[in-house]
């Protein structure tokens, strides 16, 4: 509610202000444009297995706020969270101007982090990375994840200048980790890497163990995420406690199979519906998706709607309760001009996700809709067993 401003001074403030500019913990900030939360989420798991007390800040939530903000794991309460929010709030009242919806959310975080006495805290940036409150917390070490054109109105036009916003979270003579890129971002990379005196590293390996996540892509974010921990100053972790924070990291909402043969992914860009359309035909084959999807009209919805086309059968265009989504009936436009698959525009998203949802069903696209199809599908659920 509060909009967007990129910048440092006004959450330097408000961190300052609460007590936690300064972390006693290590630090990982995570930026790029897709596979962050997957990234983060393997580090944390890692560590939490090794026996590290483990601070997790991400988003977007999928249905409730605290998916946020975890400890150990575990989601912060609902009474911890209306407290700090409570605190907070009194803090910023005579503010004149009020800081945004992020850095506030952020602010909560680290107080209940430096609460719960954390020993690593996995940051995972929210844009860009120069001017994103997240980078007002001093790092242990930088992470990038594969970066594309995304969010361009605020982070520049070309693969160049998003790379540079992206690597501007390097930190002076602190380690720094990079996932494979594009040639024009590595000159980007490079260049941050020199205005810190830090080198950096391409992690251009993909991890061989058992993983929790699905989609041969998240080998290569395991790979990153290990690196990352392996980087920071006496960082302990056996083969077995890593063997198990691998197997054992959840992560919504990426090609999550929330029911059987039925799959939820948040995909809403080119690269990362590349990433999709190649897990989709790496588990099913030639077998076409039933596809329930909504997109941001702020998004390159023509070249993302191009690239699912091909494992796509059947068209389900629900509403989604966002001014930010593409209305149905102008995205069934889009569809058409790509697609001669079947397409369907319920009036409802209940009606979209009729159950018992058939198998090879994919709900994709906006995190709007994930969330809303997620909290819709729990109270089925819930509804089920209750009558049960």
């Amino acid at each position: 509610m509060f909009g967007i401003k990129l910048g440092l001074e006004g959450i330097t403030h408000l961190l300052r202000e609460c007590g936690v500019l300064y972390p006693r913990s290590r630090v990982i900030h995570v930026a790029g444009t897709n596979g962050k939360g997957s990234t983060c989420a393997f580090a944390e798991s890692i560590a939490r297995a090794a026996g590290y007390r483990t601070g997790l800040f991400t988003s977007p939530h999928l249905v409730r706020f605290n998916e946020r903000i975890r400890v150990n794991g575990q989601e912060i309460p609902d009474a911890d969270a209306a407290r700090l929010i409570g605190k907070v709030k009194a803090l910023i009242e005579p503010w004149e101007v009020k800081p945004t919806f992020f850095e506030l959310v952020l602010a909560i975080a680290m107080m209940y982090f430096a609460e719960q006495e954390v020993d690593l805290m996995v940051l995972e940036t929210g844009m860009g990375g120069r001017l994103d409150a997240t980078n007002a917390v001093p790092k242990d070490v930088a992470v990038l994840t594969p970066i594309g054109m995304d969010h361009t109105q605020y982070l520049g036009s070309t693969l160049y200048d998003i790379a540079g916003e992206k690597a501007a979270i390097f930190a002076w003579h602190r380690p720094a980790l990079t996932a494979p890129q594009e040639p024009e971002a590595i000159r980007a990379i490079h260049k941050a890497a020199q205005a810190m005196d830090t080198d950096y590293r391409v992690v251009d390996e993909e991890c061989t163990l058992p993983l929790g996540l699905r989609g041969a892509y998240q080998k290569r974010n395991a790979a990153l995420a290990l690196a990352a921990l392996r980087a920071l100053p006496h960082f302990l972790a056996s083969d077995a406690e890593i063997e198990r924070g691998l197997a054992e990291v959840c992560w919504p909402g990426r090609f999550e199979e929330v029911a059987p043969g039925v799959i939820m992914d948040g995909a809403h860009n080119p690269p990362a519906m590349r990433v999709l359309t190649a897990a989709w035909q790496e588990a099913y084959g030639t077998q076409k998706a039933r596809c329930i999807y909504a997109g941001s009209a702020d998004k390159a919805l023509d070249e993302v709607l191009e690239l699912l086309s091909p494992i796509v059968g059947e068209w389900v265009l629900p509403p989604v309760q966002s001014p930010r989504i593409l209305p149905a009936a102008e995205m069934a436009q889009k569809v058409r001009a790509v697609s001669a698959a079947p397409i369907h525009t319920p009036a409802t998203l209940a009606e979209a996700l009729q159950q018992p949802l058939p198998p090879h069903t994919l709900i994709c696209g906006s995190f709007f809709l994930l969330g809303e199809a997620k909290a819709y599908l729990q109270q089925c659920t819930d509804y089920r067993k209750t009558e049960q």
